[in-house]
């Protein structure tokens, strides 16, 4: 076996992607506070129906990686769409890996208001919690 075979992660085919993304409705929580802030959110910004909320994973922050929310038109190639209780979510293929098992919650308590991530898989994270390591 040479070196380069050694450091050449396998690429994701089709069949890989789709078993992924079998279980995704229950691997991603979205609580009842997130979804109405979303709707709110949507109808005070006045963004159609059709766009839907993307949900990923980005290389940042003080931990290694950072979550992401935005609106988006529409799904792109590989994404899995989720539609929970009229909410639209797009999720990109890599980010679904680390988002497996996590509640996309709502605070406006006494320490900030915000949207906040319950990732069982986040080994560490920074103090503000808008980055995390595995």
């Amino acid at each position: 076996m040479s070196i380069t075979e050694v450091m050449t992660p396998p690429s994701l085919d089709e069949t890989t992607v789709e078993k992924a993304f079998e279980n995704i409705n229950e691997e991603i929580i979205v609580s009842d506070k997130a979804k109405s802030e979303i709707k709110k959110i949507m109808e005070a910004n006045k963004i159609p129906d059709t766009y839907g909320l993307r949900v990923g994973v980005k290389g940042g922050g003080c931990s290694g990686l950072s979550y992401s929310l935005g609106f988006d038109t529409e799904a792109r190639a590989g994404d899995k769409t989720l539609v929970i209780d009229g909410v639209k979510i797009f999720v990109d293929p890599k980010s679904l890996f680390y988002l497996s098992g996590t509640q996309l919650d709502f605070t406006d308590g006494l320490n900030g208001r915000g949207f906040v991530f319950n990732n069982p898989n986040a080994a560490k994270t920074c103090g503000c919690g808008s980055s995390f390591g595995v």
